[in-house]
């Protein structure tokens, strides 16, 4: 058979192919590439208010039960582990598949955060962390530095 009656072939009956590679598909790509998948983290934004700084994280379809946030010494780290398994029973098989994501951000703080006054909230799928600070003179005065 050349490739072009198999491309004629694939295109009068394209659900034939997919139903036989959709247990390959589901598992290794899922309409994404298999490896963006296990290497994604997400996405942090990071504030600057006037007392305090407010990290954003978008991690939907978690529940707040997930996350772990530690902070040791200036070190903030963020780091959730999420096991999901499903069943599917039929009169002649048994499927089950099983998935495990987890994830780990690390940001190193200023001096001035007040440690003890930290607050994290989740919410319709975003961590927000509040991160309370004093204030602290900054010293805006100009320094030349000299070309050696």
């Amino acid at each position: 058979m050349s490739t072009r009656e198999l491309s004629k072939l694939t295109e009068r009956a394209p659900h034939l192919f997919d139903n036989f590679f959709k247990p390959w598909n589901e598992w290794f790509n899922n309409g994404t590439n298999f490896l963006d998948r296990i290497a994604s983290v997400p996405s942090v934004n990071i504030t600057e208010q006037k007392d305090a700084y407010l990290v954003s994280l978008a991690a939907p379809g978690l529940k707040k039960e997930d996350f772990k946030i530690d902070m040791e010494g200036n070190m903030l780290t963020i780091s959730c582990e999420n096991e999901e398994s499903k069943e599917e029973k039929e009169e002649k098989f048994t499927r089950k598949e099983y998935s495990y994501s987890s994830f780990s951000r690390s940001f190193t703080l200023p001096d001035n955060i007040k440690k003890e006054q930290i607050e994290a909230k989740y919410e319709d799928g975003v961590l927000k962390i509040t991160l309370p600070s004093t204030e602290v003179m900054k010293n805006n005065s100009a320094t030349k530095i000299a070309v050696k």
